[in-house]
């Protein structure tokens, strides 16, 4: 099991930061590695919301399979992976300085199959690889938000 956790601290509320994470289909807007991501559930926002994520990490390419599992309008968003790679994963928004800003928070538990490399795939490609990819994709979201506040 690979354990990544990023963080980045945008100026924005948190209901103002949910706007922009709420709707799946448009993680791609700030997901360098979401490809394309399509909605399979009959419903597209709250628990048991399932969709296709179709990753793009260098030459590695996968549909990642996820349901949400967790659904706090404004606070938390937590998926469970069951494609070729398993696990969970978890957005968690904390007001800062009275609300007027928010820690927004991305930690996962990515577990890889053997043929993958498993621990090895899991250190490097999880750990390091998938933390630079997802700060700057946090990045992407910050400048998305402020942006359009």
């Amino acid at each position: 099991m690979s354990r990544v956790s990023v963080a980045v601290e945008i100026e924005a509320t948190p209901a103002r930061v949910w706007e922009v994470v709420e709707p799946i289909e448009n993680h791609v807007d700030w997901m360098a590695d979401a490809v394309a991501i399509r909605v399979t559930s009959s419903h597209n926002r709250g628990i048991g919301v399932t969709f296709d994520c179709d990753t793009k990490v260098g030459p590695l390419k996968l549909t990642d399979k996820m349901e949400i599992v967790e659904w706090l309008p404004g606070s938390a968003m937590g998926v469970r992976h069951s494609g070729i790679v398993t696990g969970t994963g978890r957005f968690t928004l904390t007001p800062l300085r009275g609300g007027a800003a928010t820690r927004f928070a991305w930690d996962e538990d990515l577990r890889f199959p053997w043929w993958l490399g498993g621990p090895i795939t899991g250190f490097i490609g999880g750990g390091l690889v998938m933390r630079l990819i997802w700060r700057r994709n946090l990045k992407e979201l910050k400048q998305l938000v402020e942006r359009d506040s």
